[in-house]
């Protein structure tokens, strides 16, 4: 098969499966690893694939949104690493809010053996912190393409509750456009989340900075901690600390 035969077949694979992992792209091609990643570099550069940690994934606009098993196999390294570091914010006694989202549910895997009251609107993070105790759920209306609860009934719950700290997920990181997402239901429940929080832990990998999407949500100022894998250069730096937020950044397992 001639290379630009292969790559014209890669595009069509990941758009049409929603991302595909590198070894999957060898084994349907036949051709080895090392092809398909210096076939997936020159994609990337023509705008036709948007790489990930171990794969590719079809091209994104600010409307755009991933899905939950597409979000699951990007930058998971990357996210794993976050999660272990961010969850050394919480502590004993807390009341902590886990947002909906591939790097929060890392979080909570790595949560200490403390004793915490957890709520979330994410019915898998619920799962995985239901082993330990209870769980605050949201309610709501399940959206099937990020597994988030959302609409009036969520709304209502964190209209009447307080969290000490929120673990914050977000699709989109700009200094001038602060958090954003592609969803309106999902931007008023994150909304609502950063309101009723004393502590905001921004929990991102290092793809979503100097990206904007469909809704803001909250700006950089009410962020009070940002966990990146991402080491940011001083230009990037700047504006979180101008807004008084730490920055925890370049976080490794």
């Amino acid at each position: 098969m001639l290379p630009k035969q292969r790559k014209r077949e890669i595009v069509e694979v990941v758009s049409a499966e929603n991302g595909r992992t590198v070894t999957e792209l060898a084994e349907e091609l036949g051709v080895s690893e090392a092809t398909i990643r210096r076939d997936l570099q020159d994609l990337e550069s023509d705008g036709l694939i948007e790489r990930s940690h171990g794969g590719a994934l079809p091209t994104s606009s600010v409307a755009e949104e991933r899905t939950y098993s597409q979000k699951q196999v990007q930058n998971l390294e990357a996210k794993r690493a976050i999660g272990d570091r961010a969850a050394g914010e919480i502590h004993a006694g807390q009341v902590v809010f886990f947002d909906s989202g591939t790097t929060t549910i890392e979080v909570a895997k790595a949560a200490p053996d403390v004793e915490f009251i957890a709520a979330t609107n994410s019915p898998l993070i619920a799962m995985e912190l239901g082993e330990r105790g209870d769980v605050k759920l949201t309610g709501g209306t399940l959206r099937e393409q990020t597994w988030a609860l959302v609409g009036p009934t969520g709304e209502q719950f964190l209209e009447r509750t307080n969290f000490d700290t929120v673990f914050l997920g977000t699709n989109a990181i700009h200094p001038d456009a602060g958090l954003t997402t592609p969803n309106e239901d999902e931007a008023r429940m994150k909304s609502l989340m950063v309101e009723k929080s004393q502590r905001v832990v921004l929990v991102s990998d290092g793809s979503k900075l100097g990206r904007r999407s469909f809704v803001h949500f909250a700006d950089l100022a009410d962020i009070d901690v940002f966990v990146t894998d991402a080491t940011l250069p001083d230009e990037q730096r700047e504006p979180f600390e101008a807004a008084g937020v730490d920055v925890v950044d370049g976080v490794v397992r």
